[in-house]
């Protein structure tokens, strides 16, 4: 008889904490998701200002010799993510699109080619807002006054780009905070319920004469583990996400550097041991305190 209750509770104990950590790994994957979605929100945000484009138009006298050495020095400057050489061959085929073929844009403008040879620049990230265009323009303008005749670029596009970001990180940054402190009352709660089925077992240990310190040693090591149990799995569901994401939406990839990755992974690691610390340091504390006749 005491043998089986002492295997209900060996296996109770499995069940109560293998759901304390399916619960917090809930929790950890949705704080991944949104940290996952502030990193992946600087790749798009990053990928959308450096698709910017400027047109260098030159003066009617330069030949594609001479704009090809301007492009040569060009790519060695920081403010250019990429720069490249426009002819007028290339630049009428991309006017008439995938429509029409060169001679038939040719023969609607009497078989000349009006398009000049340009140089197209997609400015690094961070130059590609109105301040950063404007210097370039200026910059060009000063190196190769003799050369260049005009510099273009859609100065509303440039404008929404990062109007469009900043007004879309304040809209997510107040639903992530928000989600946050969902999670972090979640995880709070589990931690108690946890250990509240052993408030008994604590209490006796205080009761024969254990510290506080010798009484928490164990359920502290333990919170380490559930924490770094949990942020592997959530971190596991998360990763699956992102790559179901970006073969289902093709057009809309989320990208990380490995710097970012391992921030992201050492995100989670450190939130999963903090909170489940910090919320077993306090439980216990509670059930510390507590006289025997209050744990009934």
């Amino acid at each position: 008889m005491s043998e089986n209750a002492e295997e209900q509770g060996k296996k109770g104990l499995r069940t109560s904490y293998i759901s304390t950590v399916i619960g917090i790994s809930l929790v950890l994957f949705m704080i991944g998701m949104v940290l996952g979605g502030v990193f992946g929100l600087q790749s798009v945000q990053k990928q959308a200002k450096e698709s910017l484009q400027g047109d260098i138009f030159f003066k009617s006298e330069l030949n594609d010799a001479d704009i090809k050495q301007v492009e040569l020095q060009l790519k060695s400057w920081k403010e250019f993510k990429d720069v490249y050489f426009v002819s007028p061959e290339r630049a009428i085929k991309e006017f008439g699109g995938e429509s029409q073929n060169e001679q038939e844009m040719l023969a609607i403008f009497s078989g000349e080619n009006p398009l000049p040879p340009t140089i197209c620049f997609n400015p690094n990230e961070s130059y590609a807002n109105k301040k950063g265009m404007e210097g370039i323009k200026k910059k060009l303008f000063r190196k190769f006054k003799e050369e260049i005749d005009e510099v273009n670029y859609d100065k509303s596009t440039v404008e929404n780009v990062n109007l469009g970001f900043k007004q879309f990180v304040l809209l997510f940054l107040s639903v992530a905070l928000l989600l946050i402190i969902i999670a972090v009352a979640m995880i709070n709660n589990t931690i108690r319920l946890a250990l509240y089925s052993k408030r008994f077992t604590i209490k006796t240990m205080q009761l024969v004469g254990a510290t506080s310190s010798y009484i928490r040693k164990p359920f502290l090591w333990q919170a380490v583990l559930q924490g770094v149990v949990s942020a592997i799995i959530g971190l596991a569901l998360l990763l699956t996400v992102f790559y179901a994401w970006n073969n289902v939406l093709i057009s809309f990839e989320i990208s990380y550097t490995l710097t970012t990755f391992f921030m992201l992974v050492g995100s989670m690691l450190v939130i999963g041991i903090f909170m489940t610390l910090i919320s077993t340091w306090f439980a216990l504390n509670k059930y510390l305190r507590m006289k025997l006749d209050d744990l009934y």
